[in-house]
This record gives structure tokens, sequence and C-alpha cells, in this order.
């Protein structure tokens, strides 16, 4: 499994409903792509919960590289690049995935953790912690789903996850509206830890 992010921070007085109408007119292109495990159409809007900014941020989790790389380069990317401009593409490989007890509900809101892998240590220890965590998060009420994902070249173990209901009270991190889920593989990707 890997994830995949790029964010576009918009202007402070950007008209959100064009975001949203864009999604809901383009967002359903992607419900069969090869190789895709799901993809949740993320956004954040300045000063609800807590966001100081106005963000289109996509996550995906692949299945495979071949389908990740099809989307990047033979022109599915290229639309949004286009409109926004290029962003940087972040990239992480997978150490867990688990399903949520909320599986079957819609997805109405994503979490997205991100904290630096501790310095000395065995990264084993870390790599199960974070699977560790991954089932935690799957357990809580109203949960779909829970991701462990780690970036190497950073250094940046990252948590994510899509909730039915408002993001649990303890949640760190960064809450994001979900406004489509395609999700033509999500169940193919490997549950568990991944190594």
């Amino acid at each position: 499994m890997h994830a995949m992010q790029y964010t576009f921070t918009l202007p402070a007085d950007y008209p959100m409903g064009v975001i949203r109408d864009r999604v809901a007119g383009t967002g359903h292109l992607l419900d069969d792509w090869p190789g895709l495990g799901l993809k949740a159409y993320l956004v954040r809007e300045r000063g609800r919960d807590g966001s100081p900014v106005n963000q289109y941020a996509p996550f995906y989790l692949w299945r495979s590289v071949e389908g990740m790389n099809a989307f990047l380069w033979d022109g599915a990317f290229q639309r949004p690049a286009d409109d926004f401009g290029r962003p940087a593409v972040r990239q992480w490989t997978g150490l867990a995935y688990e399903e949520g007890c909320a599986a079957g509900s819609p997805a109405r809101v994503a979490v997205l953790r991100r904290q630096p892998v501790p310095e000395g240590g065995p990264l084993s220890e870390v790599a199960e912690r974070a699977v560790r965590e991954a089932g935690r998060l799957a357990a809580t009420d109203g949960t779909l789903l829970a991701a462990a994902v780690v970036d190497t070249a950073r250094w940046e173990l990252a948590h994510f996850s899509l909730h039915a209901d408002e993001a649990p009270d303890a949640s760190e991190g960064e809450v994001f509206h979900v406004l489509h889920l395609s999700e033509p593989g999500r169940g193919l990707l490997a549950r568990g830890r991944q190594w």
C-alpha cells in the first residue's frame, strides 16, 4: 500500500463552493481507477474545525505503484495541476491498514495526524506502535478505516482515518471534510501489518 496527498492552499476569501462543484462534477472519474484503493476528496475551510486555511487536499491509498504512476503521468493529474498549479505530491509507504467498526457508513470527516519518527530506539518498535495505533483508531466508534504510513525521506509517520461523524474528541491532527470517496479497490487493500 502507498499513500499520496497533495494540497492546494487557497486564498482566505476563496469561494469553497467552487471546489464542491468541481468534485460533484468530476469526483466519479476515479470510481473505477485501476490500482486505486481509495481517494478521499478532502477540504479544510478557514475557521472551521480549527483550520487556519482554505484547502483542497485529496488523500489516496494505492494498491499498486502502477496505478499511482498512471494517475500522475498519464493525464488525470494534469487537470488539477493546470487549474491550480503543480503541487508537491507527498508519498508515504504503508505500515498498516484496518477497516473500522463503521466501515459501511458514508465518510464525513478525515483526520491526518503527522509526527516525526523519534531518534534513537529500534525502528521496529516505532513501526509496531504505528500498527497498534491504526488498530486502535479503527476500533473507535464511527471510524470507517485507519491507516499508518511513513515517509522515510523525512522520517515522518502519519495516521489517516475516515469517520462517519465528527472527528473523535481525542484526535490530534488536521481535520478535513470529505466531499466524495472513490474506492474501487478498498476491499482489496491488505489489512493489518504491511511487512
